[in-house]
């Protein structure tokens, strides 16, 4: 099947109802693929590729997360789970009625440039194959649904999964549990396993500033109200208001962080911090090898476990298009794209979702969407500012700098990590240029 007018959205989580919503707000013709058969992308529990665990919440407030054009509805708690978030993404294709443009049940399997057009090959429902060109395509699959599973030395005899694969605590019923990796998913699993587990251990690497949700009875991301501050000056104030609220997660044996406070992801929890100084929970150095019935810590100790999860993180998954496309360097974590979004390789190839930073919600992945429906738009209206756009992906001399003035880890889970403020700011600037509204 061929219309070449068309755009190819792949995904119907939030960064692809994002895409397809603004493709739909720009009058462009688009067409969705989804392996799953419905929408919300990893927040639906029972979908293929879901990473979500039954206790899953946002670990951003409510309200600074939501589509400003589709606010939650009124009493839904400030941390929704999975299961408000899935019927908040129904809502929003409903509304919009964004189901109808959608392939489900569908594996995109080959995305290839075919002269100005794209070629997407995919495989349907029956495992029937499909193939159709567009104009462009948007790649908004989400970044977290492939496991980043290290090559650990020695061998475990009891349970040995990712966190992918975790669903619920009572998997670790009267069990000896070594969750290893502290950051929000490793944290929120080592709480979940304290209420089935005979015992908890964490491991960690490094150490991380742990964020609590509350403060001063509001969500903690709501405080300043959105008003940014210079970034040094955020950092002491910030540092020392956790401070006041966690104490130093040090006299329980959590590492001393290498980093300032949002140079790396926080840990939005402090449930952890509780359950350690409770004796629920004991911090254990990094591990530096399976030992059998148990493993072996960078200390040289030894312990005995049942079950070892691996909370070691996601990497992003683009597997159907060639990473040359994308400007993703070797080594690299990412793909190095204009704005995060435009690659500089090519034209019409567009990632939306790619994108982390401390409170930037699904507002921020809708404004890259924005950004992307803008700039299609003027290739037919304006293509001079099109062209002018273009001119700037391809060239990274003229990028601006996302930082915000922070100095990032230089780990590869932080490899499209921005500030929000200046993200924000340079995407609507650029769409501002465009000239085009819908």
């Amino acid at each position: 099947m061929t219309d070449t007018s068309t755009y190819a959205v792949i995904g119907a989580g939030p960064s692809g109802l994002a895409a397809a919503r603004n493709l739909q707000r720009f009058g462009l013709p688009w067409t969705g693929y989804e392996l799953a058969d419905g929408v919300g992308g990893l927040w639906d529990i029972e979908a293929p590729r879901s990473t979500v665990y039954a206790s899953a919440h946002l670990i951003s407030s409510r309200t600074t997360t939501e589509f400003t054009e589709h606010p939650m509805p009124a009493g839904t708690p400030d941390y929704p789970s999975h299961r408000h978030l899935l019927d908040y993404f129904a809502s929003f294709a409903d509304r919009f009625d964004l189901r109808a443009g959608y392939r489900f049940g569908t594996e995109v399997a080959e995305v290839v440039p075919d002269g100005d057009r794209w070629v997407v090959r995919s495989t349907g429902p029956g495992g029937i194959p499909q193939e159709q060109t567009h104009a462009g395509v948007i790649i908004a699959n989400g970044t977290l649904s492939e496991p980043n599973v290290p090559d650990l030395p020695g061998h475990f005899d009891g349970e040995l999964f990712h966190t992918a694969a975790y669903k619920h605590g009572e998997v670790f019923a009267g069990k000896r549990v070594l969750v290893v990796g502290g950051g929000n998913s490793g944290c929120d699993i080592a709480v979940d396993a304290v209420h089935h587990a005979a015992s908890v251990d964490i491991s960690m690497r490094r150490g991380y500033h742990f964020v609590p949700k509350y403060v001063f009875g509001r969500p903690a991301d709501t405080l300043n109200g959105g008003r940014p501050l210079p970034a040094r000056i955020k950092q002491a104030v910030d540092t020392r208001l956790l401070r006041m609220f966690t104490g130093d997660p040090t006299r329980f044996g959590f590492p001393e962080p290498d980093h300032k406070l949002y140079e790396s992801h926080p840990v939005v929890n402090s449930l952890i911090l509780h359950h350690a100084g409770h004796g629920d929970v004991t911090v254990r150095p990094d591990l530096e090898r399976l030992d059998g019935d148990g493993v072996v810590f960078r200390d040289g100790s030894r312990q005995a476990y049942d079950v070892v999860v691996l909370a070691t993180g996601y990497r992003l998954h683009y597997p159907f298009v060639e990473r040359s496309l994308l400007s993703w360097p070797e080594g690299s974590g990412a793909p190095s794209l204009y704005l995060q979004v435009a690659s500089p390789a090519v034209d019409n190839l567009f990632v939306v979702g790619m994108v982390e930073a401390a409170g930037i919600g699904w507002q921020g992945r809708y404004e890259q969407a924005e950004l992307v429906a803008a700039y299609l738009a003027a290739q037919r209206s304006a293509p001079e500012r099109a062209a002018t756009m273009r001119a700037r992906a391809s060239d990274r001399s003229s990028w601006p700098d996302l930082t915000g003035g922070y100095d990032y880890l230089g780990v590869e889970r932080m490899a499209y990590y921005v500030n929000k403020d200046a993200y924000r700011r340079a995407v609507r600037a650029q769409t501002a240029e465009l000239g085009v509204t819908p």
